[in-house]
């Protein structure tokens, strides 16, 4: 897992972990289960201090996203953390803004893009399931 932390933003260093961790976990590259590097070996992997790891962890544990198990370690938690599903929205809103826009400066109206995105999604389900093939 690489986390990227800078000095430059004004973003305390334990807030730039909580939000890359859950970003990672909203985008599915950490799955329930999966433990979180040990706070000392993050520190190092960072570069800061651990008390600053110790910090992010707490915070992703009172969120719901994490779970300590007493001296097992940090993993991401098996409740599907609404918090998650509130990241997994925000990435595709984005996504979606993104979209929308690069459509608008195209000259496509939104129903272009939603028909599009029909189709795409019907070739995908085929794509990934042969019984939908079309006939």
């Amino acid at each position: 897992m690489q986390l990227h932390i800078t000095t430059s933003d004004g973003v305390p260093i334990y807030l730039q972990i909580v939000n890359q961790i859950k970003y990672l976990v909203a985008s599915g590259r950490l799955a329930t289960g999966d433990e979180l590097p040990p706070i000392r070996a993050m520190a190092e992997q960072l570069v800061v201090n651990p008390n600053t790891v110790a910090r992010a962890y707490r915070e992703l544990e009172l969120a719901g996203v994490v779970e300590k198990r007493r001296t097992a370690g940090t993993y991401i938690s098996s409740g599907g953390s609404p918090l998650a599903r509130g990241e997994q929205e925000r990435i595709l809103t984005e996504r979606i803004d993104a979209l929308l826009t690069d459509a608008q400066q195209m000259s496509f109206s939104t129903d272009e893009v939603i028909h599009m995105i029909h189709d795409r999604a019907d070739n995908l389900k085929t794509a990934t399931d042969p019984s939908k093939e079309k006939r």
